[in-house]
């Protein structure tokens, strides 16, 4: 099973970092406001960034990691995989 790590871009323009094993069922959760609190308050969202996880526990890890990353990091962090072509 592989996870995912996941940042989106909320309506308001902030930023949600997120990790899931089933990357279309959580977006979709997320679209549909049965997702996170903090994304339910805010649609509508946009996938702006995600990478592979070997497992759970390094997708946590990762997740943790980018949360503590400041807005400027994070849309650095965004820019260069959109730079690779990488979504």
């Amino acid at each position: 099973m592989e996870w995912t790590v996941y940042i989106l871009r909320c309506g308001d323009g902030t930023l949600y970092t997120g990790c899931t094993n089933d990357l279309p069922r959580r977006l979709e959760a997320h679209q549909k406001g049965k997702g996170a609190k903090y994304t339910r308050s805010r649609p509508p969202v946009e996938l702006v960034y995600r990478e592979a996880a070997a497992d759970k526990s390094a997708a946590l890890r990762r997740e943790a990691a980018i949360k503590r990353l400041s807005r400027r990091e994070k849309l650095a962090l965004i820019a260069g995989r959109e730079k690779r072509g990488a979504l």
